[in-house]
């Protein structure tokens, strides 16, 4: 992704421009089937994958009662999960963010109302000018409980027609996650004025802060 994106920069900041990297849509409703908030503080532990990880660490770290929050790959093995390796599309990685959560503080509905809210969840394999299966919108599920409540999510938006078209995202078992190179890590913060992060990323943030205001809380690093 970073030497794909620094060498072809004009080209992918002209599609972006053309073809957006997100969906335009209402604010999306709540969902109606979720997990109350937890009598105690605990963690727990959210994967979504929705196009570069960049912009999704750059989103959720910025949630209140997130914890931390890794970029990293997740749908491939542990012998395929390199940057070189990933970019190739050959490996079955998705780029995807870890989100350590405080289940008495934010429910994972409400991180999947805030995923669903950010990126495009209808369009195969592709998040605006980024193309490829490692692109590919998927939640991966610690369990039977995050399966239920993300499939019942993603009917009720169908349902409700949140969006121009069906929704593609895949919900499937988390099998291992492996964190991204170190430079990856928190991107977006260390590189604010990237023109991609400004075009693809910076918008994302700007979304939770106007969608979510009694959510969203700065953030300056770990």
């Amino acid at each position: 992704m970073l030497k794909s994106r620094t060498a072809l920069l004009p080209l992918v900041l002209a599609i972006a421009a053309a073809t957006g990297c997100s969906s335009a849509h209402a604010i999306i409703p709540a969902p109606t089937t979720d997990t109350p908030l937890a009598a105690q503080h605990g963690k727990q532990v959210a994967i979504f994958a929705g196009g570069c990880f960049w912009g999704q660490q750059a989103v959720f770290e910025r949630v209140k009662g997130v914890l931390d929050t890794t970029a990293g790959y997740d749908g491939g093995t542990k012998a395929t999960a390199t940057y070189d390796q990933v970019t190739t599309e050959t490996t079955q990685h998705a780029e995807s963010v870890k989100v350590v959560f405080d289940p008495a503080k934010i429910s994972y509905g409400t991180l999947l109302r805030i995923f669903f809210s950010v990126h495009d969840p209808t369009t195969l394999n592709r998040q605006g000018p980024d193309v490829g299966t490692s692109y590919r919108s998927a939640i991966f599920v610690q369990n039977d409980e995050q399966r239920h409540i993300a499939e019942a999510y993603i009917a009720q938006l169908n349902a409700a027609k949140a969006f121009p078209h069906t929704i593609v995202t895949q919900v499937v078992p988390d099998k291992g996650f492996y964190d991204a190179e170190s430079y990856h890590q928190d991107y977006a913060l260390h590189n604010p004025d990237n023109p991609y992060i400004m075009v693809c990323d910076r918008p994302k943030i700007e979304t939770l802060k106007k969608e979510f205001p009694s959510l969203y809380i700065e953030y300056h690093g770990k």
